[in-house]
């Protein structure tokens, strides 16, 4: 989806706890639909003067109504009131801070009051004054000095509205413009007693957007490093979930490099995820010893069994005794961690967002999906299958391939592809396409322990997974979400089937799909996520003296 600049800058800052979110002027169905997406049990509503949009807002809105942005009560009544009310064009209206106090009072507790704005300072409006070239029409700006559009206007009038501002942030932000036009009047901007630096930060957006909110909550901040992107692991388990919680008021949410961490400047609570870590050594307790100087109560992130990975015969175990809780994506990984660390959440795998459908176009042909890391041992026994079907399907089997060059060059057909390992929305692309998912998981200690990642994904594209049973058989519903193999007998019967009845096929995605999303979206995993870290914080001396006690056994031992 190629999504407006107006529409990146306000998704992010939709909180995905939202149950109701009503879009305001917002235009077309864009934004509307891209919130969908992530939160598809969430309850949208709109309100659009324009009867075009209007019209597109119905498809993806619980409910429209096709009228002027009120001035009074709002036309919606939600029993909880509304989450999140979504401003477009709010600096249309003649009264747009009365509009927004009045609508104020349907915000649930919590709830927050999201906005853009044109920015009156922006340098190249000052510079088209200057030349006498200003045109309101042309760059978007209508009445620019009205008061409320300043950072300290904006901040000013929500707060006489009983609000508070969580952030205002720049939009297509152009500083080192804005730095040249103000230093080339700096002499004039000297005698006027203005700072150069200070106006060229203010001038340096076009746009700015503002949340605020009914009540103000101390947020948390959540910090994390990453490792470098390998497949999609790095995106499942961080950069998602980071993304996610950062939509939320309560979170400061960043990832950040090489453990950047500085000192606290004040008692907010602090946790910094640590992915995959490998502590061992009198390095990993510095790096342990660096986080809780700078106030950080520490979790390490983890989602393979841990016996597979070297660090753990040279002491790499205080990965884990080391920090004050592990957060992992499956009970299996939960049960083989808890002998080193009893604080332990289980935040399974899940969707950030719902991609749009794209296959299943052509009835006479079927693609089938390969893209794993580390699966040989896995496929290799189906392979003489696999080959066997591709000889009597012909043209109407098509195969993508992702990563694994091995499984590509054992396939005895002509009508492959191959992908080397790619970055996550290139495999999500390629997956998208396809009609059928293969995910081979041999019974193994090690892959017990996995998660049904390979499934999930394949669902929110609407592909059909063909699945071991290990690990897949406790999410899969045989025969409804998707079909699932023990052995290659019954694996050869299931692939056949899939070829010959397209619209079983057809039918197992659309239920994987419909699984995903009233189950398994990260939007349903905000709230826990923020609730389990605060917990932690509230109990961190506890924790902390626990932590201590493990390294102490562990240094002695």
């Amino acid at each position: 989806m190629t999504m407006s600049v107006s529409v990146l800058d306000m998704l992010p800052r939709i909180p995905l706890t939202a149950r109701t979110v009503l879009f305001a002027g917002c235009g077309n169905s864009e934004l509307a639909r891209a919130y969908r997406a992530m939160n598809p049990k969430a309850r949208l509503l709109a309100i659009e003067p324009d009867p075009l949009a209007a019209a597109h807002l119905v498809s993806c809105c619980d409910d429209v109504v096709n009228t002027e942005i009120p001035a009074d009560a709002l036309p919606f009544d939600p029993p909880d009131g509304i989450d999140c009310i979504v401003y477009g064009q709010i600096h249309k209206l003649s009264d747009p801070w009365t509009v927004i106090g009045r609508h104020c009072e349907a915000l649930s507790p919590g709830g927050i009051v999201l906005l853009i704005v044109p920015n009156p300072e922006y340098w190249r409006l000052t510079e088209r004054h200057l030349r006498g070239l200003y045109e309101p029409a042309e760059v978007g700006h209508r009445e620019p000095n009205q008061p409320g559009r300043t950072q300290a206007g904006l901040t000013s009038e929500f707060n006489r509205l009983g609000l508070s501002v969580h952030d205002i942030t720049a939009v297509e932000p152009d500083p080192e413009a804005a730095q040249w036009f103000c230093n080339a009047l700096s002499p004039g901007l000297s005698a006027l007693g203005i700072d150069i630096n200070d106006f060229a930060r203010r001038s340096a957006a076009g746009h700015w957007v503002c949340r605020a909110s009914k009540d103000a909550v101390r947020p948390i901040i959540v910090a994390g490093n990453m490792l470098k992107p390998v497949g999609g692991v790095s995106h499942v388990r961080v950069v998602h979930p980071f993304e996610a919680l950062a939509t939320s008021t309560d979170v400061r949410a960043s990832v950040v490099a090489a453990l950047e961490v500085k000192p606290p400047e004040d008692d907010s609570p602090r946790i910094f995820v640590l992915h995959r870590p490998s502590l061992v050594g009198p390095n990993g307790l510095a790096t342990l010893q660096k986080l809780a100087v700078a106030g950080y109560l520490a979790v390490t992130e983890f989602d393979d069994h841990p016996d597979h990975f070297p660090m753990m015969r040279v002491g790499g175990d205080i990965s884990f005794l080391g920090v004050h809780a592990v957060q992992t994506s499956t009970p299996a990984m939960a049960d083989a961690l808890r002998k080193y660390n009893p604080e332990i959440a289980i935040f399974p795998n899940a969707i950030a967002s719902l991609p749009e459908i794209r296959n299943f176009a052509d009835p006479a042909s079927l693609s089938f999906f390969f893209g794993a890391l580390n699966r040989e041992a896995d496929w290799q026994s189906l392979m003489p299958v696999i080959n066997n079907i591709a000889r009597m399907a012909g043209s109407r089997l098509k195969f993508q391939v992702v990563h694994d060059q091995g499984f590509f060059d054992a396939l005895e057909t002509d009508h492959k592809t191959f992908t080397a390992t790619c970055d996550y929305d290139t495999y999500s692309r390629i997956l998208g396409g396809c009609e059928i998912s293969f995910m081979p998981l041999g019974d193994t200690a090690f892959n017990r322990a996995k998660s049904d990642l390979k499934f999930i994904e394949a669902g929110a594209c609407r592909t059909a997974a063909l699945a071991s049973n290990v690990v897949y058989g406790d999410s899969i519903d045989d025969g409804r979400t998707g079909l699932l193999f023990r052995d290659p007998i019954e694996f050869q019967a299931r692939l056949l089937r899939l070829i010959a009845m397209p619209e079983l096929a057809r039918s197992l995605a659309d239920a994987a799909r419909q699984y995903v999303a009233q189950e398994r979206m990260l939007a349903y995993q905000v709230a826990a996520r923020i609730g389990w870290y605060r917990s932690l914080w509230n109990r961190r001396g506890d924790l902390e003296q626990a932590r201590l006690a493990r390294l102490r056994h562990r240094l002695a031992a």
